[in-house]
């Protein structure tokens, strides 16, 4: 089975936040795909941590060590499909990207946002809870 996860759940995961033990039993046994976008936003997620001093340069190199070791598909996406979302939704194309990427694989959304969350449900995308 596939199912689309966000930048917030490879974040809790590899930072080792308290939602990590339960994300990784949800995901056992599944294949995870993600649009291509969300590699960029993990370094984006960690610039933010570090510009804040909410972690330490050390810390993000070994959550990113972590990272290169998840098995996640990156999964092609419509641009044009995603733009439509945003624009029918009034989203951001990050969040797009992963709502395009849940229907055109017709696959369940992993996310800790509850805006995102939302968003899915709006277009009847089955959202998995933790």
């Amino acid at each position: 089975m596939d199912v689309v996860i966000d930048t917030s759940v490879i974040i809790a995961v590899i930072a080792g936040e308290p939602e990590r033990d339960g994300l990784v039993e949800l995901t056992q046994g599944v294949n995870l795909l993600a649009p291509p976008s969300v590699h960029w936003e993990i370094g984006n997620a960690f610039s933010a941590m570090l510009r804040r001093r909410r972690t330490t340069l050390d810390r993000v190199m070994e959550a990113l060590e972590l990272y290169s070791r998840v098995p996640i598909r990156f999964a092609q996406i419509d641009l044009e499909e995603a733009m439509e979302l945003a624009d029918h939704l009034g989203i951001y194309a990050y969040d797009a990207y992963l709502l395009a990427c849940a229907q055109r694989y017709r696959a369940p959304l992993l996310t800790l946002d509850a805006t995102l969350r939302g968003q899915a449900e709006r277009l009847d995308i089955k959202v998995w809870e933790q």
